[in-house]
């Protein structure tokens, strides 16, 4: 019975959950681009050649060609039903039979990308029914292209059959020899030099660490300004809940709208910021700050913490207002200092929102796509492994590379949440 009851939830979760992943890992291991999503298939068009109602014979035409250009079709048949008011058929094509009003095709097998025409020369009836559309237009009662002739054949389609393929991932990790870096480790900023040729050399690696960077920094961020606002607002005053509401402005405004306010307070020529700068003497020329290195990724990684600070503003609030106050008055009779009060009584009762805060951001900041799309489209350095996603599935049209590395963006999330929930959350006590 309790699986009975449970069966409704599961197969939900399955469909809206698992089969679309379990899709991703199918097309992650193959060659797909966006011309495959469409299966290999013979597409007709039809149409009349002459008028019914007025020449004593007109001919239906039907249109056909191969969708795919690199695969063939085999077993290739039409059929259609023909409309009632003809009355003859007096040329006809050798590979269609016409049976009452149905006609049958034996087309054979198309090669990529082949084009034919059919054409039927018929004889139409006197007092053809015509009726007049909305548009004021007198049509045919029986009009041949209000259906859509049938076509059938077969063909291999790369989505569902059993040829797999490693090549998006070995694209995915591709780069020079690790021996072409030359690593020093005679100072810092000689190690640091190997590190950049390093991500230099691999696409991969320097979109993970852009990646990883805008994440940690992000999520820490915003979970620092959510915590400030917290303790900010904790207390009773005078304007108290409007101050909460304007707090809760950036998460709640439409994120288009707000990447273009900053695109305009931040542009280099007319943008308020730059000249802020120059009046306080902090600046000589204008920043492109969404559009060099490494003012974009600071920039959006900024965005980032303003934007999604108010979400741990609301629970740290909430969990600051259920902490008993007896305990920071018997502190302050001690003597402890504000900040002794925050360190020892109130962190550790926020750790546990802390810790559920920091793993909600890390996995929603990682698979943040919209923001940095927005604001510099991932140039500038700011291409992150979402943006990889976009950019290889759709501007390059290479699904499956997209779905390669979608994957790899779960794998690591998945380790994440595992190492998280293995370690940090016993401590915590989750």
């Amino acid at each position: 019975m309790a699986w009975g009851l449970l069966f409704p939830t599961i197969a939900i979760v399955a469909a809206v959950v698992v089969l679309p992943l379990l899709a991703i890992f199918w097309i992650s291991f193959k060659p797909v681009t966006l011309a495959d999503l469409r299966p290999p298939e013979v597409i007709a068009r039809e149409d009349v050649r002459g008028d019914p109602l007025e020449d004593a014979e007109v001919v239906l035409r039907y249109r056909l060609r191969n969708s795919s250009g690199d695969k063939p079709v085999e077993s290739v048949s039409l059929s259609d039903t023909l409309p009632g008011w003809i009355t003859d058929i007096r040329e006809g094509d050798p590979r269609c039979t016409v049976s009452g009003r149905a006609l049958s095709c034996d087309l054979g097998d198309w090669e990529p990308g082949q084009r034919d025409e059919l054409r039927l020369t018929v004889v139409p009836a006197q007092g053809i029914e015509t009726v007049v559309d909305a548009r004021g237009r007198t049509q045919l009662a029986d009009d041949p292209e209000a259906t859509e002739p049938v076509m059938r054949g077969t063909a291999d389609n790369i989505l569902t059959n059993f040829d797999f393929t490693t090549e998006n991932y070995a694209d995915l990790f591709a780069g020079s020899d690790l021996v072409e870096v030359t690593w020093s480790f005679s100072s810092i900023g000689a190690f640091i030099a190997s590190i950049s040729q390093l991500f230099d050399k691999y696409e991969f690696i320097n979109t993970l660490a852009i990646t990883l960077f805008y994440t940690i920094f992000g999520t820490f961020g915003a979970i620092l300004l959510g915590l400030f606002a917290a303790m900010l607002l904790n207390k009773s005053f005078r304007g108290q809940g409007i101050l909460r509401g304007l707090y809760l402005f950036p998460y709640v405004a439409p994120i288009i709208a707000v990447a273009y306010t900053w695109l305009v307070l931040l542009d280099p020529s007319s943008g308020s910021v730059n000249a802020l700068l120059f009046q306080m003497g902090l600046i000589d020329e204008p920043l492109a700050f969404f559009g060099t290195r490494p003012w974009a990724l600071i920039s959006v990684t900024v965005f980032a913490m303003w934007g999604y600070f108010p979400l741990s503003f609301l629970f740290i609030l909430a969990r600051m207002q259920s902490i008993d106050t007896s305990m920071y008055e018997a502190a302050e009779m001690d003597g402890a200092s504000p900040f002794q009060q925050f360190w020892y009584l109130s962190l550790p009762q926020l750790m546990g929102i802390l810790s559920v805060l920091f793993l909600l951001r890390f996995i929603w900041t990682f698979n943040k796509f919209d923001d940095i799309f927005l604001l510099t489209g991932g140039a500038s350095g700011t291409r992150t492994l979402t943006v990889s996603v976009y950019d290889e599935a759709f501007a390059a049209a290479n699904i499956g590379a997209g779905a390669a590395v979608a994957v790899v963006v779960f794998l690591f999330l998945l380790g994440f949440s595992f190492l998280f929930f293995k370690y940090l959350s016993r401590e915590e006590g989750l």
